[in-house]
């Protein structure tokens, strides 16, 4: 099971990089909104890592 953790100066998951209303409407999201938001995720994920914030991978 998946679970986000959402960093609380940004919003943004600090596993996925999506904030809490992306995650939500990620499954109805049409296509273009979908690429929107994987465009955007590099550089949020790069961001909370130079902040110092431990980005992980899906643990199993």
């Amino acid at each position: 099971m998946n679970v986000c953790r959402f960093d609380g100066r940004t919003g943004w998951c600090v596993a996925c990089g999506r904030t809490l209303a992306e995650c939500r409407e990620w499954k109805k999201a049409p296509r273009p909104r979908l690429l929107a938001i994987v465009k955007a995720i590099p550089a949020r994920l790069k961001k909370l890592e130079s902040r110092g914030i431990l980005v992980r991978e899906d643990e199993q």
